[in-house]
């Protein structure tokens, strides 16, 4: 199965941009809902955590208290490191094997941290969504209820957006200045033509 990386910085409009790519028949997998489902129901991560974090990291209905993670996380790059060390090989497994039971002509694996994560290097394609710093944070005022200084803050703590652009094959900057749809189904016919050459 041909697998393209989809990411972008938070409120760039990464999922916008899976929605148009399912609306054209192509099944998105999108990590981070992923990973947070399987934070909530996969029993080794759940005991993992457990064991690291303390039992009260879940409540009584096996509930995982995501801002009590939150907090311990936030400023600390180990206790990150700890968590993806255990959460990003489940999801990798688990994606593995949603992709066996697809049928669009190629997916989208959609993650905010496609680079940090190393999973770049097991896709074939790499789309970047951007957009300037002041639409994203109005965006996320709006959708987030966050503040300016927060949102700042959760965006110096992504990876470069020039990096990202510089390392992806396609680029799609949601400025609002351009329609987005005709830019994604230019993606999509060149996706299309290099798989008819496969």
């Amino acid at each position: 199965m041909y697998i393209i990386g989809l990411t972008g910085g938070i409120g760039s409009g990464k999922t916008l941009v899976s929605k148009v790519f399912e609306n054209l028949g192509i099944a998105v997998y999108n990590s981070d809902i992923e990973a947070k489902l399987l934070m909530n129901n996969n029993p080794e991560i759940i005991n993992k955590f457990k064991m690291i974090f303390g039992f009260e990291i879940y409540d009584d209905n096996n509930r995982l208290n995501k801002k009590k993670l939150a907090d311990l996380i936030f400023n600390d790059k180990n206790k990150l490191k700890t968590v993806n060390s255990i959460v990003h090989p489940a999801v990798k497994k688990h994606f593995t094997n949603w992709v066996q039971m697809q049928k669009s002509p190629y997916v989208i694996k959609e993650t905010a941290i496609l680079f940090e994560s190393g999973t770049y290097k097991d896709v074939d394609k790499i789309i970047t969504v951007t957009a300037s710093l002041d639409l994203r944070i109005n965006r996320l005022i709006g959708r987030d209820r966050l503040s300016k200084e927060a949102i700042i803050e959760r965006v110096n703590n992504q990876l470069n957006e020039d990096y990202k652009i510089k390392n992806s094959d396609y680029v799609i900057y949601n400025d609002n200045k351009q329609l987005i749809v005709p830019l994604i189904l230019k993606i999509h016919q060149k996706i299309l033509e290099i798989l008819k050459k496969k």
